[in-house]
């Protein structure tokens, strides 16, 4: 199974993930480390992404998602995945391989993280945008973040059944 952790800056997406990987003994995929430097540069500057900049990295994230799944490996994979369309070109023709969570925070909450946040080359402006952006999931298990990431952590475990 690959579990897609996604949701806008601040979420917790990497954080969440990691602890989720490891309180699986699964592998832990951060789709940050897939960015091209012109993406990631983008972002520094605090310009929004657009679709065509994004084309390659899911393309990218895709293929990732295809090797675990063609491999048997279970993974964690902490993504935005904004849009519908990005999530269904990971979850590509897998269907239930590929579970989708959605880290789900309130503007005001998001923006205090992001603030407090040191060393990311998202820039904390873009959090408008990525909730334009958000294409809220019908068909994803969303998980409040109001509370502390282990406490989150089993909120996912329980709601996907792997407690």
């Amino acid at each position: 199974m690959i579990v897609v952790v996604m949701g806008v800056s601040g979420a917790g997406k990497s954080t969440v993930g990691g602890l989720l990987a490891r309180s699986l003994g699964w592998e832990f995929l951060d789709a940050d480390d897939v960015h091209p430097a012109t993406n990631v540069a983008k972002m520094h500057r605090g310009e929004p992404l657009t679709e065509a900049d994004r084309d390659g990295w899911l393309t990218a994230l895709a293929a990732l998602v295809d090797r675990h799944v063609r491999d048997g490996r279970d993974a964690i994979l902490a993504c935005s995945a904004l849009r519908a369309s990005h999530r269904d070109r990971l979850r590509g023709a897998h269907g239930d391989a590929v579970r989708i969570v959605h880290l789900h925070g309130d503007p005001p909450l998001l923006r205090r993280r992001l603030a407090a946040r040191r060393g990311h080359f998202m820039a904390p402006e873009l959090l408008d945008s990525q909730l334009a952006t958000l294409e809220v999931p019908r068909d994803a298990l969303v998980v409040d973040v109001d509370a502390s990431p282990d406490a989150i952590v089993q909120r996912i475990r329980t709601g996907l059944g792997l407690a």
